[in-house]
């Protein structure tokens, strides 16, 4: 039977999703503007009979996290941006011990403690992997209240295939949006039937497991790390994610994610009505970045404009992917559009943008 959209808001629709996703374990702590997914895993969990647990601290949900991922559980966290910076030493416990988690968070203005406007300014602590060590997450940007519920019930399956901690990450409108939406179907797990070989369940009459983030030799310690390096190459292979519109033919390329690539969107819409061969890239996977797609979009357009909702972030990345990669080998420029602290563009702003961008172009 085909599923009914409901009026749903985003915090809500993610927390739902996860359920749905066979989640079995939730531990964070309140922080605006992510707090209603919480409240709802609140309700919800007990209901299932399933773990929830507020914990005194970021601190400590993310270091809970660690160990129902030790055992195997589906298990998440959600926070917001100064929470999730709590976070990071235990993010990087988690990746280094190659047990599987997801973590929401939901971007706030900042630097410090900030706002509780939305804002893309997480990108580098996340996208780059905040913590210590040599790491990465695999990081889903959500634009709309589906994509969001779609990308959270898809996570916990990436956690797991490649058993490393998957983030979504969204900014406070996308949290607090409603939209209609359509919710997966209700995945069941039975006892520990589903449970990885490495998990610490107790031995029952095998080998003991061992799980483990330290190794003094460094000699051994390299070794994990080339491990490590050749999963993420597996990952960047196999879970590049993005969304076209109007590249076809575009002269010129709108990147943007989440939220700014909503607005940028419209933004092109405008610019094609008024002649101009404009197009839009709006990556999902914010790593894997979408790099090589971008590279291939540099061949034949003249230049591009980012538009993100920080001081610009991804648009190093943007300017990495095309770099040599134009008409003759030469890099096409590469313009930059933010606005900070919590403030959404507005879709004529970038329009002016994509306006000034092709004049200077041309004019150049």
């Amino acid at each position: 039977m085909p599923m009914t959209k409901e009026l749903l808001k985003g915090n809500e629709a993610i927390a739902e999703a996860a359920i749905r996703a066979g989640v079995e374990a939730y531990f964070g702590y309140p922080i605006t503007p992510q707090t209603e997914l919480l409240e709802y895993m609140a309700r919800r969990m007990p209901e299932l009979n399933r773990v929830f647990l507020q914990a005194e601290s970021e601190v400590a949900a993310i270091n809970m996290v660690y160990g129902a991922a030790c055992t195997g559980v589906r298990v998440m966290s959600s926070s917001s941006s100064p929470g999730v910076s709590l976070m990071m030493e235990g993010i990087s416990y988690i990746v280094g011990s190659e047990v599987p988690a997801v973590l929401v968070d939901v971007m706030r203005g900042g630097p410090g403690l900030g706002n509780i406007a939305p804002s893309q300014a997480d990108y580098f602590q996340i996208v780059k992997g905040g913590g210590h060590g040599d790491y990465r997450l695999i990081v889903l940007a959500p634009a709309t209240v589906q994509e969001a519920i779609d990308l959270t019930y898809r996570a916990f399956d990436l956690a797991e295939k490649y058993r490393t901690v998957v983030v979504v990450l969204l900014d406070g409108n996308i949290g607090q949006l409603m939209e209609p939406a359509e919710l997966p179907p209700m995945r069941t797990f039975n006892g520990n039937g589903h449970r990885a070989p490495w998990a610490l369940t107790g031995a029952k009459g095998r080998p003991h497991n061992v799980i483990t983030s330290i190794y003094l030799v460094p000699e051994v310690e390299e070794q994990f790390n080339r491990k490590l390096q050749a999963k993420y190459r597996t990952i960047a292979e196999n879970e590049v994610r993005f969304v076209e519109y109007e590249t076809r033919d575009a002269e010129y390329v709108v990147v943007a994610f989440g939220t700014s690539g909503r607005v940028a969107q419209t933004a092109v819409k405008h610019a094609r009505a008024e002649g101009l061969k404009v197009g839009l890239l709006r990556p999902v996977s914010l790593w894997p970045f979408s790099e090589k797609r971008l590279a291939e979009l540099a061949e034949t357009a003249r230049g591009f404009l980012v538009v993100e909702m920080n001081a610009g972030q991804m648009v190093e990345d943007v300017r990495l992917a095309v770099s040599g990669k134009g008409r003759g080998g030469v890099t096409p420029p590469v313009q930059f559009y933010g606005r900070m602290g919590g403030v959404v563009p507005f879709p004529d702003e970038v329009f002016e943008e994509i306006q000034k961008m092709a004049t200077n172009e041309v004019t150049a």
